[in-house]
């Protein structure tokens, strides 16, 4: 239907309006605002019916068992969006009528027009976005990638389309030159850097798959330590153990270095990485006496046996003389403690044996002697870890003196009292 067609229509009033003897541009004014009330009446009316209508066909196609992409359609407010677009179509067909008469005020209605159908198309291309990436996080396959990232580029490149088109129906701005693209390139880099990096960084996170969400951090330069929650544009969220978050700008997952869990969540144990002290002065070589009384402990008493007849065999070879301990070979309690430690992990079952087990002698500090324990657990959840962990070297320490050591620690405030009343 061409406009000419429908003007009597809109013309009603304004010739009721002079036959009753009321002067030409007052009748006008009432006739234009009485026919704008009427169409904002008509257009709301049509928005609600057509929003409910929208609603109710995506509630038939969905289901309440399971999400659907409608369900998530109609939670970013996709019907709503939609629907105002009946109000901006009626307007935008009634205007030229309406204003016929009057061109400044067509012109500053079709502009006002013009930025609500880019803000509404925004809106709607948002709440699209939205849908996809909340449905998407749904799937498996999707569910740890930086999807947040991308909706906020195509957010910002949205925006930016939308400027660019309100400048230049608001002005003769001319987008196709040369040098006023150089200028508008300039300055979109320029503000927008931080959030060109992390687009870039995002991009390489996913690629590489350096960071999923819900992977263990640990980021010293941030004080972060804890499970990735979100991944964004320009910010990567960690929930800490302790309930703080720490925000952590993306392109610093690039630039920088931090420690990701997620190995040792994926293998098939965690490390136990641990040492005890023994103080140098409390190694001793065995006698026959002492080796007769360790090997009524179960777990080093074939070795003990073992390696006597080893010893035995070798002093023999080379006349040691057994009369000074220090000819030939001899055992001594570390080196049999240091055993000790190592059965006592293999006939461990909370241990996984066939991942690296050691309990290795290290150089000696100014704190005594480092025995470290290397060794994984096949439990891998933090509390019952540190369980097992606490409860191997409980058991450890405790059997230290049974081999005539003695652990190392600094001197207190009773050593120094037990030292002045010996004096």
């Amino acid at each position: 239907m061409k406009l000419e067609a429908i003007f009597p229509y809109f013309s009603f009033l304004y010739e009721y309006f002079v036959s009753q003897g009321m002067n030409d541009t007052l009748a006008n004014v009432l006739n234009i605002l009485i026919v704008i009330a009427v169409l904002g009446l008509i257009a709301t009316v049509l928005d609600i019916v057509l929003r409910k209508i929208i609603i109710q066909l995506f509630k038939t196609l969905g289901t309440h068992e399971i999400k659907t992409f409608d369900n998530y359609l109609m939670e970013s407010n996709f019907p709503r969006y939609v629907s105002h677009f009946v109000p901006v179509i009626i307007f935008w067909y009634s205007t030229p009528i309406l204003f016929d008469k009057y061109p400044k005020l067509l012109n500053f209605f079709d502009t006002c027009l013009n930025l609500y159908l880019v803000v509404l198309s925004i809106l709607v291309f948002r709440s699209v976005l939205r849908s996809i990436k909340n449905f998407s996080i749904t799937k498996p396959q999707y569910k740890d990638k930086p999807l947040q990232s991308y909706v906020q580029v195509l957010m910002i490149l949205a925006w930016c389309v939308g400027i660019f088109y309100t400048i230049s129906f608001l002005s003769d701005f001319d987008l196709k030159s040369v040098a006023t693209l150089g200028v508008t390139s300039a300055a979109v880099l320029l503000i927008f850097k931080d959030t060109i990096l992390g687009f870039v960084a995002s991009i390489q996170v996913s690629v590489n798959d350096i960071v999923r969400i819900g992977d263990w951090i640990t980021f010293s330069k941030f004080g972060a330590d804890g499970y990735v929650t979100e991944i964004n544009l320009a910010t990567v969220r960690v929930q800490n153990f302790d309930n703080t978050f720490t925000t952590i700008p993306t392109y610093s997952l690039i630039a920088d270095s931090f420690q990701n869990w997620r190995g040792m969540q994926e293998s098939e144990g965690r490390r136990i990485k641990r040492s005890i002290y023994i103080k140098q002065n409390s190694v001793r070589f065995m006698t026959a006496e002492t080796l007769a009384e360790l090997k009524n402990i179960q777990l080093i008493s074939p070795y003990i046996d073992h390696r006597e007849k080893e010893n035995r065999k070798f002093n023999a070879s080379v006349e040691a003389d057994q009369r000074i301990p220090i000819n030939g070979k001899r055992q001594t309690n570390l080196g049999i403690f240091r055993i000790y430690a190592e059965s006592f992990l293999i006939e461990n079952p909370l241990i996984n044996q066939d991942l690296f087990l050691m309990v290795r002698h290290q150089p000696p500090t100014d704190k005594g002697i480092p025995i470290e324990v290397f060794c994984f657990t096949f439990d891998k959840t933090w509390e019952n870890y540190e369980r097992i962990q606490a409860d191997i070297f409980d058991h450890l320490i405790a059997a230290v003196p049974y081999f005539g050591l003695e652990l190392f620690e600094s001197p207190s405030g009773g050593d120094f009292e037990k030292l002045n009343k010996d004096k």
